[in-house]
C-alpha cells in the first residue's frame, strides 16, 4: 500500500491497515508529513500527534514537485496494490499522480481518496479540517449544554470517522478485487461521514421538521439515560434504559416508590416528566460519593460508571490486560506509550507493533527493492534534492 496522506484522517486510516498486516509505505515531502511538527509534545523530534498515527509504516521522503520525484511516485504506485491519498481533488493529478490515468493502466488498482466534501460536488475544492465539518454537518448544535454556544466534539471526530470508513471502503474494494479483478476509485467525504454519524438524530429532525437540541450528557428519547453529580462533586453517568434497570435505578436510590408513580409509569411518561424525575434522582445521588453509587447500581444490573479523565482511562486501559496501552521504541531507544489496536483476534496472531519512521528512513530500501534502483541512482537522487533521508543520530 502507498499512503500519500497527511496530518490525521489518512494516516489514522492507513495505521489501522498497517495493524491489521498492510505493508504501509508512506510517502512524504522532504519537510515530512505536517504533522510531525505540532506542539507541544515531542519524542525523538517527531510530535507526539504523528507518534500517534503512523507506527508500523516505512517512510520515503520524495519531492513530488520535481520530475524525478514524481516518476518515482507513480512507479511505486505500480508496486503497489492500494494507495491512500488525502489530498484536495485534483491536487494528485498536479503532483504526476493522476488516479484516473494510473488506474486506466491498472485496472486492478484499488484508490482511496479522503477530502472534506468528496471527489464531486460544489464544495469540492474547498479546504476543509475536523471542526469545519463537525460544524456543517450539526453536530457540533447538537453538542453541549442547553443555550450555551456549540462545542466542538473533544476528539477530532471528522478526521478519524473518514479514516475509519475509508479503511472499510478499502478493504471492501480490495475483496471486491480479489474476486473480479478489478479495483475502485473510493471516494470519502469527511462531511458524508459526519452526516452519517447523525444517525437517529437526522431522521428525528427529518420527521419531525424540528432541529434536535444539544444533547449535553443526556438522550432526547430516554431520560434515565444521563449524568449526574454525586456528594463528592465527581459526576457518573447511568443509561437504564429498560424497565427492568429503571426499577434497578430506584431501589438502589431508596425510591421505590417512584415505580408506581403515575408520573414514571413507562417510558413515555418518564420523558414527558423529564425535569421532575431528574430534580429527585439528583437529589438523591447527592447523598453519597460517585464510586459508591457505580457499585450499587452494578451489582444491581444498572449500566453505570464513572466519568474519568484521560490519565484515568489510559492508566485503567493498561491494567486490563487487552494491550490498549502499548509501548514502541525508537532505533535510537526512545520510548513512548500509544493506545494499540482495537481490533483483535481470539485465536492470537496479533500483528507487532513497530515505532513510527524518522522522515524517509526506509528510501534506500524501498527504491532498491520495489524499484530495483542501484546506489549509484541513489545516491544521485539525493545529491539532487529530490529524496531524502534522516539519518538515525539526529
Amino acid at each position: 500500500m502507498i499512503d500519500f496522506t497527511t496530518f490525521l484522517s489518512g494516516p489514522y486510516c492507513t495505521q489501522i491497515l498497517a495493524d491489521l498486516g498492510a505493508r504501509v509505505i508512506k510517502v512524504e515531502p522532504l519537510t515530512g508529513d505536517s504533522s510531525r511538527a505540532i506542539p507541544p509534545y515531542f519524542v525523538d523530534g517527531d510530535s507526539a500527534y504523528y507518534l500517534g498515527n503512523n507506527r508500523n509504516k516505512e517512510s520515503v521522503a520524495l519531492d513530488l514537485k520535481t520530475p524525478d520525484g514524481q516518476r518515482l511516485a507513480r512507479q511505486l504506485v505500480a508496486a503497489g496494490d492500494v494507495v491512500v491519498e488525502n489530498y484536495r481533488p485534483g491536487v494528485a493529478r498536479r503532483l504526476g499522480i493522476d488516479p484516473a490515468e494510473l488506474r486506466e493502466g491498472r485496472p486492478e488498482l484499488v484508490w482511496a481518496s479522503i477530502s472534506g466534501f468528496g471527489q464531486d460536488g460544489p464544495w469540492r475544492d474547498r479546504p476543509a479540517y475536523d471542526m469545519i465539518v463537525q460544524a456543517l454537518s450539526g453536530v457540533m448544535s447538537l453538542t453541549g449544554e442547553a443555550g450555551s454556544s456549540a462545542m466542538r466534539l473533544g476528539i477530532p471526530a471528522g478526521d478519524l470517522v473518514a479514516g475509519l470508513f475509508a479503511a472499510i471502503g478499502v478493504l471492501s474494494a480490495v475483496i471486491e478485487q480479489r474476486g473480479t479483478g478489478r479495483g475502485r476509485h473510493v471516494d470519502i467525504s469527511m462531511l458524508d461521514g459526519q452526516l452519517s454519524m447523525l444517525s437517529y438524530q437526522a431522521v428525528y429532525a427529518m420527521i419531525s421538521g424540528l432541529a434536535p437540541q444539544p444533547q449535553a450528557a443526556r438522550h432526547d428519547s430516554i431520560p434515565t439515560y444521563r449524568s449526574f453529580t454525586a456528594g463528592d462533586g465527581r459526576e457518573l453517568v447511568v443509561t437504564a434504559n429498560t424497565e427492568r434497570m429503571w426499577r434497578g435505578l430506584c431501589t438502589v436510590l431508596g425510591v421505590d416508590e417512584l415505580i408506581s408513580d403515575e408520573r414514571f409509569i413507562d417510558g413515555g411518561a418518564r420523558l414527558r416528566h423529564r425535569d421532575e424525575l431528574w430534580e429527585l434522582l439528583e437529589a438523591e445521588f447527592a447523598r453519597d460519593s460517585a464510586q459508591a453509587w457505580v457499585g450499587r447500581l452494578v451489582e444491581h444490573g444498572v449500566p453505570t460508571a464513572l466519568i474519568k479523565t484521560v490519565p484515568e482511562a489510559i492508566d485503567d486501559a493498561g491494567h486490563a490486560g487487552r494491550d490498549m496501552v502499548v509501548e514502541l521504541e525508537s532505533d535510537s531507544g526512545e520510548q513512548v506509550r500509544v493506545v494499540g489496536n482495537p481490533v483483535r483476534f481470539t485465536d492470537g496472531g496479533h500483528i507487532p507493533l513497530r515505532y513510527p519512521p524518522r522522515l524517509g528512513q526506509d528510501g534506500p530500501g524501498v527504491l532498491r527493492e520495489l524499484l530495483g534502483l542501484d546506489e549509484h541512482e541513489i545516491g544521485r537522487l539525493r545529491a539532487d534534492g529530490v529524496l531524502g533521508v534522516q539519518e538515525a543520530d539526529r
